[in-house]
This record gives C-alpha cells, sequence and structure tokens, in this order.
C-alpha cells in the first residue's frame, strides 16, 4: 500500500515448550487502514496481538511503530507507543462502576490522594453514549455480556492510541451494537487510525477491511486485497481446504408428530411475558431478537434456572412443575448457556471432569463411589461424538482452542442425554471449521430425534440451521418466520416490533 505503515512485523517466532506457536510471521498495517487478521482458533492470531501488546515476548523478530524499530516489554511501552488491545475475553472488574473500569488504569497510576470522579463520569459517559446509552455509574456484573464488550471497547477508546486492535468485538454484541461500532472504527479510520480486526465473520470482514491477512498452524499463508477475494476464497484460505456446505440441509417436515415441549402463557412479569409455543422431536428451533429482548431469559425460566410467575410448561403432553434446574435435566432438558467460561465450563478443571459434572452418579460405582475409569470411558466417548480434537481427558480446558473447549460445553449438556437441547450461541467465539462441525452434530442430534432450540445473534446461523424462527421483541414473541419468509429483513423486522 502507498500510506506509510504504522506496524510492521518481521519474523516473529514464539514456541511454548515444544509447541511453536508462531513461526516466522510477517505483518505489514498500514495508516488509516483497517486490515483484517483471519485464521482458525489456534492459528496464533491472539499469540501474536499479545506480542504487539508487550503481553507476551517473542522468541525472535522485529517490529517496527511508525517505520522505527521499537521493542515492546510491556503493555504499558504499548500504550506509550499509541497501541491499545480490545481482548475477546471480557477483563473487566464486576463489582466496581463502568467509569471505574474504563479509567482503572489512570486511577491507579495517577499516585494521587484525591480523584475528581465526577469528571471521570462525564468523559466516560461521553465515550459510553458514542456506542450504548448506558449510565457508565453501574455495576459492571450487572450488565448483560453484550454490555460489557462494549466496556471494554469504550476502554480503549479512551486512549490515545493510534493502531487499535479489536479481536472479535462483535462476538457478544447485538445487530445494532455491531453497526454502532462499524461506524465508530470507519470514524476512527477516516481520522487516521490503523485497526487490527480479528473476526471469524466474513460479512464483517468483507464489509469494514481493505486487506486481509491469513494465518495458519503459526504462520502467515499471505496477504491480499479483500475486493479480489470472494468469502468462499478466503474460508478455503483459512482452512486450508473447500467446505463444500456450511450448513447441513434441512430436515424433513416434522410438524405431524406430538409435541415434546408445549409452552403456554409463560412470564416472568419483568423481562419477558405471555410466551407460548410448541416443540416437536427433530425439529431445530431458532429464538431470535435484539440482545436484551429476553431470549435467554426464556430458555432459562423453562429450564428451571430462573424463575417463572405464570404459565404452563408441558413435557410430552403432560403439564410439569419445576422447581430447579435438575428436576429440567431428570426430565430430559438441558441448557448450553452463551457464556461458556463463566457457566458453561470449569476452564481449570480436566476435560472429563468438566463433562461428568451435570451428572455424577452417571459415572459413580457401588456406594456411590467415583469411577475414574467410567469417567474417562464416558468423556472419550462423547469427544468422540462431538469431533472433539486434541484433548486427553485429563488435560484441563484451558489448554484447547475455543471451538474445542465449546464442544466440551456440548459434551456436558449431551451426557445426560436430552430429549430437548436449549443452545444459547452455540457458536459464539469459534472459527468457521468448529462452526461448520457444530452445525453437522446439531444436524445428527435432530436426525436422532433431539428437539433443539437455537438462541443465535447470528442472523446467517438462524436462517442456515433452523426450521422456524421465532423473534422476541421486549419480551414477546413478535412473530414466527419460517420456509422462504425467513430471510434477514423479516427477522430485523420483528425484531425491532415492525410486521414483517
Amino acid at each position: 500500500m502507498s500510506a506509510p505503515l504504522a506496524l510492521r512485523l518481521s519474523g516473529i517466532s514464539k514456541s511454548f515448550g515444544p509447541v511453536k506457536a508462531l513461526d516466522n510471521v510477517e505483518f505489514a498495517l498500514a495508516a488509516g487502514e483497517i486490515h483484517a487478521l483471519a485464521g482458525e482458533n489456534g492459528a496464533g492470531k491472539s499469540t501474536l496481538m499479545n506480542i504487539i501488546d508487550g503481553i507476551i515476548k517473542p522468541d525472535a523478530g522485529r517490529i517496527w511503530v511508525n517505520e522505527r524499530p521499537v521493542a515492546i516489554h510491556s503493555p504499558a511501552d504499548a500504550q506509550q507507543l499509541g497501541i491499545g488491545l480490545v481482548h475477546q475475553e471480557i477483563a473487566l472488574c464486576p463489582d466496581i462502576s463502568i467509569y471505574e473500569n474504563i479509567y482503572m488504569a489512570h486511577i491507579n497510576g495517577s499516585g494521587k490522594s484525591w480523584i475528581n470522579h465526577g469528571a471521570l463520569r462525564r468523559q466516560a459517559q461521553a465515550v459510553m453514549d458514542r456506542l450504548a446509552p448506558i449510565p457508565v455509574t453501574a455495576r459492571v456484573g450487572s450488565l448483560p455480556l453484550s454490555q460489557q464488550q462494549l466496556v471494554e471497547i469504550a476502554k480503549a477508546l479512551t486512549l490515545d492510541c493510534r493502531i487499535l486492535i479489536l479481536d472479535e468485538p462483535t462476538a457478544a454484541l447485538t445487530e445494532p451494537e455491531a453497526q454502532r461500532l462499524f461506524a465508530i472504527v470507519r470514524q476512527l479510520r477516516a481520522q487516521g487510525m490503523a485497526v487490527i480486526y480479528i473476526s471469524h465473520r466474513m460479512a464483517e470482514i468483507f464489509s469494514l477491511c481493505q486487506r486481509v491477512t491469513i494465518m495458519r498452524d503459526g504462520r502467515t499463508v499471505g496477504c491480499e486485497n479483500l475486493d479480489a477475494l470472494t468469502p468462499d476464497q478466503v474460508i478455503t484460505r483459512l482452512v486450508g481446504r473447500e467446505l463444500t456446505r456450511l450448513y447441513p440441509p434441512k430436515r424433513a417436515d416434522c410438524r405431524h408428530l406430538a409435541p415434546v415441549l408445549a409452552v403456554e402463557g409463560l412470564s416472568d412479569d419483568r423481562r419477558f411475558f405471555d410466551i407460548s409455543f410448541q416443540l416437536r422431536p427433530g425439529e431445530i428451533l431458532g429464538i431470535g431478537g435484539l440482545m436484551g429482548s429476553g431470549r435467554t431469559e426464556i430458555a432459562q425460566a423453562i429450564c428451571a434456572i430462573d424463575a417463572l410467575k405464570r404459565g404452563t410448561v408441558s413435557v410430552n403432553g403432560g403439564a410439569v412443575r419445576l422447581r430447579h434446574y435438575a428436576d429440567a435435566v431428570r426430565l430430559g432438558m438441558a441448557y448450553l448457556s452463551e457464556d461458556r467460561k463463566a457457566a458453561g465450563l470449569f476452564v481449570d478443571m480436566p476435560i472429563d471432569w468438566n463433562i461428568s459434572s451435570l451428572d455424577i452418579a452417571a459415572v459413580c460405582g457401588r456406594y456411590g463411589l467415583l469411577s475414574r475409569d467410567a469417567e474417562r470411558r464416558q468423556a472419550e466417548r462423547l469427544g468422540r461424538e462431538v469431533w472433539l480434537k486434541k484433548g486427553r481427558p485429563g488435560d484441563p480446558v484451558s489448554s484447547l482452542s475455543g471451538g474445542n473447549q465449546q464442544k466440551v460445553a456440548l459434551a456436558k449438556v449431551l451426557s445426560v442425554k436430552p430429549a430437548i437441547l436449549f443452545l444459547d450461541e452455540p457458536t459464539r467465539g469459534v472459527d468457521i471449521s468448529a462452526k461448520a462441525e457444530i452445525y453437522q452434530i446439531l444436524h445428527l442430534l435432530a436426525e436422532s430425534g433431539v428437539a433443539l432450540v437455537v438462541i443465535s445473534s447470528e442472523l446467517p446461523e438462524l436462517i442456515g440451521l433452523c426450521d422456524r424462527v421465532l423473534v422476541v421483541h421486549e419480551g414477546r414473541i413478535g412473530g414466527e418466520v419460517a420456509g422462504n419468509m425467513l430471510t434477514e429483513e423479516n427477522i430485523m423486522r420483528l425484531a425491532a416490533g415492525a410486521a414483517a
């Protein structure tokens, strides 16, 4: 590119013990450019970004910022060089306010005995308002995941950075929130900022970015202009093979079957109201809507994770009373959380412990004593069913890529042999290859007669995977779309409260 380089990396290598995470990586970012960095989970993207941010030191290689050689030994060095990194994983203090999180480094580093909190609140609110109208005095722990992600982005925007790294910034955002972020990123580019944009979503990459650098197995495969590529070509370069079909073919109509689940008039009188629908064996039912519309809360209430005020839940034609999630599990219902690290997995524990944790009794022998052999055999069997790669039963879940962690979470809920499975954002933060595998696993579950409810913010996922979609607007079902009416436009209209 003709523009001067804001950042250049040459010959970057990094090993962790015998594992070579990066091997002679080359990367160049021009000023005023939004540059996509793409690769499957485990390709080395996060390691490379952590080197740029000074969190990790490379074993070899050189770095230039604004065409000057630099050494980055810490995040403080990176910040002084004008580099800001928004991590994919939320790294906020939940028990303090938004503005205190945004200005934590300033507060801790000022060395002053008196801080003008009023001024900090006003400055933080001005930044936050660019993303969403969230009061910055709110406690971070009270926010949903999507709004916590916006706080992370707001932290980066308060830095005087000239190079901004966004690692999967929309993984937890709704479509309107994502669109606001895109508008801000384009404004920053117009002001001369250079942006590294890491995403698995092809639509975002092609909408925002000018070039893409593709990584595979710790190496850079190449750097190309996006206007000369198609999404399919990028995917082929990412995985090293052609993915012939992302979504499996939809199954035959199952409306003639008796419902395995029926809910009538469900309300919690606060977040959702008068919810009624039926679910049949082998059906994949989607639930769409904007973040905060009540999608997750509906599923959690049906599974007795949260409380209901009124309404009936019937399983296989009989009304049931569920007091606890354990009651739902005994009746054949299971729920996969949208936040696998906070509510779906024990990431520092072994894979087999995680998979057995939902039903310990299934791997206990005589006298109720845990059988480690049975636990290991269960983990190996379910690991094969979900196509788990790179992981022995005794390895910690934290040693796995995001896609394989999600497969462990899926194996955990499959351990109870559910007939009804609720999946909240089942492919959040996983790469395109792992997505295709998860979609195939869900398709096979449906073929075996399991009824699936998929809650997703990704409209292509709802359209490509689901037989029909219920769209929630402000806690109520705004409508249902199926067949040739199952389009992004119709889903968004219903989500916004308009007629499809």
